[in-house]
């Protein structure tokens, strides 16, 4: 039928394609588009790269049910899987939304999850970044930006870091995560009494987090190992309850994979500035 989207085989529709083919990247004339700042978008081209396209993935996703014990903590594989596989879906668009540019990485890459007003199991994952070459200017010698996957690099460094990364002699490999959505045992009542007007660690909820945090630390760290990273810059680890209630909750970990550009590189060592304010 002519009203229905076609596909491509990774999943991003033709008319992002022929939005993208428009660009025409390298050629006289041709616009980029980029969600970077003004100081940004300078910091990346004094890096070294020239923008080419803002690129984004989507995917829409049901999150399926999963019943926890009320009095026992522990990890909803299925919540998790899901989560983690609905983000993966839409940087994987984004990837190769930059893949058909001919980019050498994505940076400023935000990923933002949005539950729908049709369906408290239904979801939006959507990644959205800045695709980048390499300028050809010479300045980093023959370096190979893409990763040992052949995707181009995906990071969520701002355009200050992301020129400052590069600068100490670093590059970003891409972007790693982990997911870990948590069921939190319920107080006892006679315990929830025992407590009242006493300050006490509360271990089974303290225990709780902590192996929750750890679950999806290690995932990250499995993911920045796969890359065979040196280690992950700007680790964030977020805490979402989404719509579960407030006994179920996903940690997410996220950073950026980074190895060295070269063995005998130095890092600057750094300046002291005055304000004059």
């Amino acid at each position: 039928m002519a009203d229905k989207i076609a596909h491509t085989a990774e999943g991003v529709p033709e008319d992002a394609m022929r939005r993208l083919a428009e660009l025409k990247p390298g050629s006289p004339g041709a616009i980029f588009t980029s969600d970077l700042s003004v100081n940004e978008f300078l910091l990346v081209k004094e890096a070294g790269f020239r923008p080419l396209g803002l690129v984004l993935g989507s995917s829409i996703y049901h999150v399926g049910l999963q019943v926890a014990r009320w009095g026992k903590s522990q990890e909803l594989d299925v919540l998790s899987q899901a989560m983690y596989h609905a983000r993966e879906l839409a940087m994987s668009r984004m990837e190769a939304e930059a893949d058909a540019l001919g980019a050498d990485g994505i940076v400023g890459v935000r990923l933002e999850v949005e539950f729908k007003e049709f369906g408290n199991d239904v979801a939006e994952f959507i990644a959205i970044g800045t695709a980048v070459k390499d300028d050809g200017s010479g300045q980093h010698g023959n370096v190979t930006w893409r990763n040992n996957k052949n995707q181009p690099f995906t990071s969520d460094l701002s355009g200050q870091d992301f020129w400052t990364l590069i600068r100490a002699g670093y590059a970003p490999l891409g972007m790693v995560m982990g997911s870990c959505v948590y069921h939190i045992a319920h107080q006892r009542f006679g315990a929830a009494l025992g407590n009242i007007g006493k300050n006490v660690e509360l271990e089974q909820f303290t225990q709780a987090l902590y192996d929750a945090r750890e679950l999806a630390m290690a995932r990250m760290q499995s993911e920045a190992e796969a890359l065979h990273a040196e280690g992950i810059v700007g680790v964030q680890l977020r805490n979402h309850s989404h719509t579960w209630g407030s006994h179920t909750t996903e940690f997410f970990a996220l950073g950026t994979a980074v190895r060295p550009l070269r063995p005998d590189h130095q890092i600057e060592r750094p300046t002291m500035v005055l304000s004059l304010d």
